[in-house]
């Protein structure tokens, strides 16, 4: 699985989806084409509030599309722990494609569940 670390973009949402199109886009596709066809991509953002949500889910959802039967995804914020452990997600969940996942530091802690 490739990871396209998205390094700096601008705040301003339409500005940075901008940017993104202009400047990251094409190192996505290129991951994604020859000779790598075929092989999963996560594109790592940093972290962004809500307003940045919309164009990143439709960034990766047409990558996702334009180039399946690779999987596309993406995370967004986190330490190095969280993207560790979602990366680890995606690897293993081989039907998950076109997802934005924002993560935290702070974690869900341990699933409990009561059968009776």
């Amino acid at each position: 699985m490739a990871v396209l670390e998205v390094c700096v973009l601008p705040i301003e949402p339409s500005a940075a989806a901008a940017a993104f199109h202009a400047e990251w886009l094409s190192k996505a596709v290129a991951l994604l084409n020859p000779p790598r066809v075929g092989e999963d991509l996560v594109i790592a953002f940093a972290a962004a509030d809500y307003t940045h949500t919309g164009w990143r889910l439709a960034a990766v959802q047409m990558l996702a599309r334009e180039h399946a039967p690779a999987r596309v995804n993406a995370v967004s914020g986190g330490g190095a722990a969280a993207q560790a452990a979602a990366l680890a997600y995606l690897a293993g969940g081989a039907g998950i494609t076109g997802q934005y996942l924002p993560l935290d530091d702070a974690g869900a802690g341990p699933v409990v569940m009561a059968f009776e």
